[in-house]
């Protein structure tokens, strides 16, 4: 059937020969005829052909809202980098993590390597892909849940609960153990062609299945298509180590042993957290209900791993819970749309740092129930929240962000004003130790499947 005609029996020709509801060029003429240009339209659209629009929206009030000052703050040393790479939820699990590890080891510095734990992330990702599709062979193309295993087989993207599940199964090394290379820091070409193997081979998969293949020969067949997967990941980003060998420097450098460690064996020495047992994720979901347990389908890193499971709460249930981690000098991971009113140069997130609606003469008012539930707002970057400011009453009124995008700004850092962390933060990890009772017992209760395409994925 031609498109015209199928066009035609879905939406039958009116009287005047037009598809209901589609634009004509009489209602073209009529806009034009209605609008007429003001002397401040014209000088708005020459400033838009030669600046960009945050630079003439800029509110040149909104620095001297901020200084450096933050009453409670983690101690902290060195800021990563990331580069052109989407690991931020590695980074700052990572970077949690060693804030701890120098604070309780009296280390100078220290920084985990990334690389390390991505190999695996990928290798695992890998895997789960490749595993879903043996599951799911019987279902359609078509089908929405394949359909969404075959979009993306592996991201350079993630979550906490793939921190976790990363760490306690392969543990970490220190970052001269296994270094970055540049296709680490660089990983979109390199993912996209794994993504497009991953998927070759997921058609065969389907097909062997289809074709009556043993469960023990598709395991069979889906171990050397990850040997493959494997040398490519050690072709980019190196071979793992199993061991080495590390100096353990105290405070003021001077060594104070030196000796071999496996991943794990690292891991349990600097850290020992048990982060299923030690973390939870609240979340701020102003479209669904409070004190209610949630497990989004599908989403995690590993098979054998757990999927993204929250509990969402109030914004001041977690502003309550950062504030007494913070104060016990406890950095937290934290997941926030940090696009929305970021001033890149000042290293700046304030509602007030752009006029919009003054600028182009628009309302673009929703609150935050409105803008997750269309698509306008998510969770798009990880950071590590290390402090905060606060009245005379203790209640918060800025925060401190340490970022992963290297030095720049407030030395690496971000401040948030706690308007727009209201607004714009929409996960917190924090060590079930500050939280009250209330929702502790939330997580008592079996929680809400939610599918993998839902909006807080």
């Amino acid at each position: 059937m031609k498109l015209t005609t199928a066009l035609l029996l879905m939406f039958p020709l009116c009287a005047t020969g037009q598809v209901p509801g589609s634009l004509t060029p009489a209602q073209i003429e009529e806009f034009k005829q209605n609008y007429t240009p003001l002397p401040s339209d014209r000088a708005i659209h020459n400033a838009l052909n030669t600046a960009d629009i945050n630079t003439l929206a800029a509110n040149a009030n909104a620095a001297a809202n901020f200084d450096n000052h933050f009453k409670y703050k983690v101690p902290s040393k060195g800021i990563t980098n990331q580069q052109r790479s989407g690991r931020c939820w590695l980074f700052t699990g990572l970077n949690v993590l060693r804030a701890q590890a120098i604070r309780e080891n009296d280390l100078p510095e220290l920084e985990f390597s990334q690389v390390y734990n991505f190999f695996y992330d990928q290798l695992e990702k890998s895997n789960m892909f490749l595993q879903c599709v043996i599951d799911t062979y019987e279902l359609p193309m078509d089908d929405r849940k394949v359909e969404f295993i075959f979009k993306s087989p592996v991201t350079d993207g993630g979550q906490f609960t793939g921190v976790a599940d990363n760490l306690m199964k392969y543990g970490v090394v220190p970052s001269s153990a296994m270094p970055e290379t540049y296709t680490s820091n660089h990983t979109s070409t390199f993912s996209r062609l794994l993504s497009l193997k991953l998927r070759q081979w997921g058609l065969e998969l389907r097909d062997m299945a289809a074709k009556g293949a043993s469960t023990d020969a598709l395991e069979k067949r889906k171990q050397e298509m990850l040997s493959q997967v494997y040398r490519l990941l050690t072709l980019a980003y190196g071979t793992p180590p199993q061991s080495f060998t590390y100096t353990r420097r105290d405070s003021k450098g001077e060594a104070v042993d030196t000796r071999s460690y496996t991943p794990q064996e690292f891991y349990q020495t600097m850290l020992g957290n048990d982060l299923h047992k030690d973390y939870v994720m609240l979340m701020n979901d102003a479209s669904r209900p409070y004190y209610k347990l949630y497990e989004i389908d599908l989403n995690r890193h590993q098979y054998d791993g757990h999927n993204w499971t929250f509990i969402n709460v109030p914004m001041d249930v977690i502003k309550e819970a950062a504030l007494k981690s913070l104060k016990d000098s406890t950095a937290l991971y934290f997941g926030c749309d940090v696009n929305k009113f970021l001033n890149r140069e000042l290293g700046t997130l304030d509602l007030n740092n752009y006029n919009y609606d003054d600028l182009l003469g628009v309302d673009f008012s929703m609150d935050k129930a409105q803008r997750v539930t269309t698509g306008s707002s998510a969770s798009t970057h990880a950071m590590t929240l290390v402090g905060v400011d606060v009245d005379e009453n203790e209640r918060p009124t800025k925060w401190l962000i340490e970022n992963s995008w290297g030095n720049g700004a407030n030395n690496g850092h971000l401040i948030a004003t706690d308007p727009w962390m209201d607004e714009y933060l929409f996960r917190l990890v924090v060590n079930s130790k500050y939280l009250p009772k209330k929702v502790l017992k939330v997580l008592d209760t079996h929680p809400e499947l939610l599918p993998a395409w839902d909006h807080m994925n």
